[in-house]
């Protein structure tokens, strides 16, 4: 390899120092400053941030071959397999999901078995060996199974038109739908890639897993390699990996208290103040879920007694070690803040008649503190009928829940604020800078290779907003075209301040219930208009960041994007089509598809809770719920809220120069914390406590071992976790109906008496006078 062809490593001392018109400057660390912009500096040999340093090689060999017919027939073959598995599982409780680093990890045996028994020959002049299987190519497998692991949100209108409505759409709407909403995502994500890829600075942090994955794997090394003593990197994770897949068999199997570990409750089992305040799940022991309990009937508590032994209830929001700490002690902070202090001072002042109910839940609940049933309020077309609503009861929603729905209004507007407060310079300045005038070495070595170019993505955008508006208007959807141009307004507005904020904090803001809030008020009581809406408006920015976070994926390992946009794109394609055939045959062949008690668990969690979105939103309307008078009107002067947040931080921080002020990031704050309910308390307590051990602590004082292993140890968890699980799942869990050693084994104290408390048992602070409705007399 020539040297023109390749740059040389260079390592970097505990100072994290760069070499700038010859002289030593410390360099701001992204973790250290969530402000620091580099596009100042001019990095020789390296990236600015010791993250990326740690975790990507900054070397290239343009000669290295990348779609190859072994990794693009693999590949082919996970955008089959991967996508209809989860499409099916995503039907059943409990499912079980194949995540990226499954085929990640599989695709580097079967390739590398390949090489050694595929004879070097050509077929049509493609080569079926081209020589040693390299990471190039083990990239692109692993984005066309990542942009077929997820089920296309689309398919949930789908579902939802039949389960919900009473409705058949013929396959030609089915396919426009999914093809529209998620290819449209994938070219504006393209669009942005100047803004959200290029640029140093953004990191992208959960990328820098995978990519020390694939360094370790193939033997690349990394200025992370360059720290003194220990083992290496690939054994270290080889380690990491066996010893949790064994321990993973305890916590999600053998002793299931341990995952939940709620060990206050045990102190005193059946004080309901204590186990609300303490308690970790309701409903029944885990070891039950997976025979009959249906995902919204899952209730949870406040989980502050701050311990799990469980990868997977740490993990559940994703692994803690990619995370800059200053952004997981937002986190932190909102989760004391909002959830530990502001809503037991509600619930237990009985504000909104939250008493009644259980403190953290995401069902909704009549007057009668039973699950709302929504079908007593709708007619035959699906609208709403206004004498049965005030006739039946008003929607009651948990503490922990309306305290979301709050969180998530002062998200939309502080993401917005704090993007013109503290990026519009750097927008400005990318606005105008080429793709080739980018400083670090990452990608002066992607100059290579030619871009795509933007007529690319532009022709997708205009194919895909064609099947959209032939969607909208050919078939029955009651959604004018101004709705569907004005999601995409939306969702475009808010792809580069949210990918920006994701790309250096890893925590990405949710535009599901502002659009459900908008396309409520626009259009009440057309409940496919608002799922339509809701989708094209929030699940764009959703497919666009995760285009732009593959092809981030691809600028760190060196891949042309000229391959990048095919393998994305033929990915995508038949993804959507498997998936839209897979639930086909289940609706058609599967009998009691749908429904509570489904003999085989397929009881459709996920459409229950997008069908009674709909319900919410579409039928009934945020007016009701919201709006002026109703009950929880109070929750949207958190749009406020989110406005004045950052910019009462910014005047603080310009006029005092107080320094810990550049930590706060309020749209991280608000956001951060999206996934409660159905998370709890439990998955974000412990990942913070996590993520300050090693991002803070062990970072600062052993940068060497953090440099080296941190990413390492992230992957080796995640994959003994991942693929445990899928073996839990399936040898035990799935055969006989999850009844395997039930009766010996299983039936002791750890997976049964743990869970004998007022915490599992849900029990509200109030209980229910027999017979006599709580809130209102009345309502409209």
């Amino acid at each position: 390899m020539s040297e023109t062809a390749k740059t040389r490593d260079s390592s970097y001392d505990a100072e994290k120092a760069s070499h700038e018109g010859g002289k030593v400057v410390a360099v701001p660390e992204l973790s250290e400053d969530p402000n620091f912009d580099p596009s100042h500096m001019q990095f020789e040999d390296d990236s600015p941030y010791p993250e990326v340093r740690s975790s990507v090689s900054n070397t290239d060999d343009p000669s290295m071959p990348v779609s190859t017919f072994r990794a693009w027939f693999l590949g082919l073959i996970w955008a089959i397999v991967i996508p209809g598995v989860n499409q099916f599982f995503s039907f059943r409780f409990p499912s079980v999901t194949i995540t990226t680093l499954v085929p990640l990890l599989l695709s580097y045996p079967i390739l590398s078995f390949w090489t050694r028994v595929v004879p070097a020959v050509k077929v049509f002049g493609i080569s079926l060996n081209p020589g040693p299987f390299n990471v190039k190519e083990h990239v692109i497998v692993t984005i066309m199974a990542s942009v077929a692991s997820s089920s296309a949100y689309a398919t949930g209108i789908i579902a939802v038109q039949i389960v919900f409505y009473n409705q058949n759409p013929p396959f030609a709407y089915q396919w426009l739908l999914v093809m529209s909403t998620q290819l449209i995502g994938f070219s504006i994500g393209g669009l942005c890639r100047r803004f959200l890829v290029a640029p140093p600075s953004m990191i992208w942090p959960s990328n820098l897993v995978s990519a020390t994955v694939f360094n370790t794997l193939h033997g690349h090394a990394t200025a992370g390699d360059k720290a003194r003593g220990g083992i290496s990197r690939e054994r270290f994770f080889f380690y990491t990996f066996c010893i949790y897949f064994v321990w993973n068999f305890v916590p999600s199997y053998l002793f299931t208290a341990l995952s939940y570990f709620p060990w206050v409750t045990w102190i005193r089992p059946n004080n309901v103040t204590l186990n609300q305040l303490f308690g970790t799940t309701h409903g029944k022991s885990p070891l039950s879920y997976h025979l009959s309990l249906a995902a919204d009937e899952i209730r949870i508590g406040l989980a502050m007694g701050l311990i799990t032994f469980d990868w997977a209830q740490i993990s559940y929001i994703g692994s803690p070690l990619p995370v800059p700490f200053w952004a997981a002690a937002n986190i932190g902070a909102a989760i004391v803040l909002f959830y530990w202090i502001i809503t037991p001072i509600l619930y237990y002042r009985d504000r909104f008649d939250f008493s009644f109910l259980p403190m953290v839940s995401s069902h909704t609940y009549d007057n009668m503190a039973k699950p709302y049933d929504v079908s007593r309020i709708v007619n035959a077309d699906g609208n709403l009928d206004v004498a049965a609503y005030r006739n039946y009861s008003p929607l009651f929603i948990p503490a922990a829940f309306a305290m979301s729905y709050g969180l998530s209004f002062a998200s939309i507007t502080a993401t917005i604020t704090h993007a013109l407060l503290y990026y519009r310079k750097q927008l400005w300045t990318q606005a105008r800078r080429s793709l080739s005038e980018q400083p670090d070495i990452h990608a002066r070595l992607m100059a290579v290779y030619p871009q795509v170019p933007e007529w690319w993505y532009a022709s997708i955008f205009v194919s895909m907003f064609v099947f959209g508006v032939v969607v909208v208007e050919v078939y029955n959807t009651s959604m004018p075209v101004w709705a569907f141009v004005l999601a995409l307004i939306i969702s475009f507005v808010y792809t580069i301040p949210i990918g920006i904020i994701q790309a250096i904090t890893n925590q990405q803001v949710g535009l599901n219930v502002i659009t459900e809030f908008i396309i409520g008020y626009a259009l009440p009581g057309k409940p496919i208009a608002m799922m339509m809406f809701k989708t094209w408006g929030y699940i764009t920015m959703a497919q666009a960041l995760q285009f732009v976070s593959d092809l981030k994926l691809g600028h760190y390992m060196k891949i042309p994007q000229r391959h990048m946009f095919w393998a994305q794109l033929v990915a995508t394609i038949i993804a959507g089509t498997t998936q839209l055939g897979v639930q086909s045959w289940m609706f058609s062949n599967i009998a009691n598809f749908c429904t509570p008690g489904q003999a085989d668990g397929f009881i459709c969690p996920g459409t229950t809770v997008f069908g009674t979105a709909s319900i919410i939103f579409g039928v009934v309307g945020p007016a009701r719920i919201f709006g002026t008078g109703a009950p929880y009107h109070p929750l949207t002067y958190f749009f406020l809220v989110g406005v004045l947040a950052p910019l009462i931080q910014y005047a603080l921080h310009k006029t005092f120069k107080l320094n810990w002020l550049k930590y706060v990031n309020f749209p991280v704050l608000f956001t951060g914390t999206g996934a409660l309910p159905p998370a709890t308390p439990l998955n974000f307590v412990p990942w913070v406590i996590v993520c300050y051990i090693f991002n803070f602590v062990i970072r600062r004082r052993h940068f060497g071992w953090w440099s080296k292993y941190n990413y390492v140890l992230s992957a080796g968890l995640d994959s003994g976790f991942v693929i445990g699980t899928i073996i839990v799942f399936f040898c035990l869990q799935f055969p006989r109906n999850g009844t395997i050693g039930e009766s010996s084994i299983l039936s002791w104290w750890g997976n049964k008496g743990a869970f004998e408390t007022a915490d599992v048992a849900g029990t509200p602070l109030k209980a229910m006078p027999s017979g006599v409705p709580f809130g209102p007399s009345s309502w409209n």
